[in-house]
């Protein structure tokens, strides 16, 4: 709340003064009357006398009350515009079950690239960044967005093809790269990125990462690929199952990986892009640092404020609070002397 005349606020000093004087001097005034006789006389406490001096304590609260609205509260809506700078960022995440080989410490090659990335939304303020997942086929998660509340959530809520019914298993990277093309082709941003982070090669889809590569050239968008895990060859990833009797079990499984990094130097180097050997997180932290330093769009953003005036309300119950003092003395509270 917003006080636009707070100097109303010394009439307080003389409204303190009246409410003591009269409570230390005012109502100690003997009132008398005189009688012949005191026989059969007798003064009863009763419920008028002990709430006599309600009236001047509604008038006391009515002048607070009219002393605050001459302060004039308001409450002011402020909505700030100002120049931003952002790029436009999709980032594409590998979820074929191979992500699940626990050799980039600590943890999953998942794991870690959850954690990088949401890391990596905490620290944007003007960019807008969209995701897509891919294993055997590709489809867009969260939209260009600067919701990073929604964002988060959705990185979180990532699995892979496993325990995702919605995704079929293998690894599509043309229809994932075509897919983050279409989220970025009518951006007007200086900037348009795309992080391609995956742990294999191409091995289904109806799009080629050829064609999708010459997509993105037209485009002038800039790919920033990244093979993920600590080596290639045989590994083993962990899976959690349920035996015949319905409890879950960890079992482990024998899995072959292989990252196709000469393709991923290809798209990287023919659209301005980098490719990166990530495997551990200080790497992966490393290349979206790289990112946010890249050239950013200006937006003029402007500032205005709306202010609602509360004195009306204030001036209502003050009035209300006097109208009630006045009914309770000429009524309840009436007395001759």
């Amino acid at each position: 709340m917003y006080w636009k005349f707070p100097l109303a606020f010394w009439l307080l000093i003389p409204l303190v003064v009246l409410i003591l004087y009269y409570f230390l001097y005012g109502r100690k005034k003997k009132r008398a009357f005189r009688v012949s006789l005191l026989d059969g006389f007798q003064l009863k406490n009763s419920l008028r006398s002990r709430w006599v001096e309600l009236p001047a304590v509604l008038q006391f609260l009515s002048l607070l009350i009219l002393i605050l609205a001459l302060a004039r509260p308001q409450v002011v809506d402020t909505q700030v515009n100002r120049s931003a700078e952002g790029i436009d960022i999709v980032i594409v995440l590998d979820t074929s079950d191979s992500m699940l080989i626990e050799d980039m410490h600590p943890g999953s090659r998942i794991e870690v690239a959850k954690r990088v990335i949401k890391s990596f939304i905490n620290g944007l303020v003007y960019d807008r960044v969209g995701l897509i997942v891919f294993a055997g086929e590709s489809y867009t998660k969260v939209p260009l967005t600067l919701d990073y509340g929604v964002l988060l959530s959705s990185v979180d809520e990532v699995k892979v093809s496993h325990y995702d019914p919605y995704i079929k298993k293998g690894t599509a990277i043309g229809v994932a790269l075509a897919n983050a093309v279409a989220r970025l082709r009518q951006s007007s941003a200086k900037s348009k990125v795309i992080v391609f982070l995956t742990d294999g090669e191409d091995n289904v889809g109806v799009i080629t990462p050829q064609t999708a590569l010459d997509i993105v050239k037209q485009y002038e968008i800039r790919v920033y690929t990244i093979g993920a895990g600590g080596r290639a060859g045989p590994a083993r990833i962990r899976r959690e199952i349920k035996d015949h009797t319905g409890r879950k079990r960890i079992i482990y499984q024998r899995l072959k990986t292989k990252i196709n990094e000469k393709l991923l130097k290809k798209i990287a180097q023919e659209t301005g892009g980098k490719y990166f050997r990530a495997n551990n997180a200080k790497v992966l932290k490393t290349i979206f640092s790289e990112i946010s330093q890249l050239e950013k769009s200006v937006v003029e953003m402007q500032e205005w404020k709306q202010y609602k005036d509360l004195f009306p309300g204030f001036l209502e119950k003050a009035t209300l609070l006097y109208l009630v003092s006045l009914l309770l003395s000429f009524s309840f509270f009436w007395r001759v002397i």
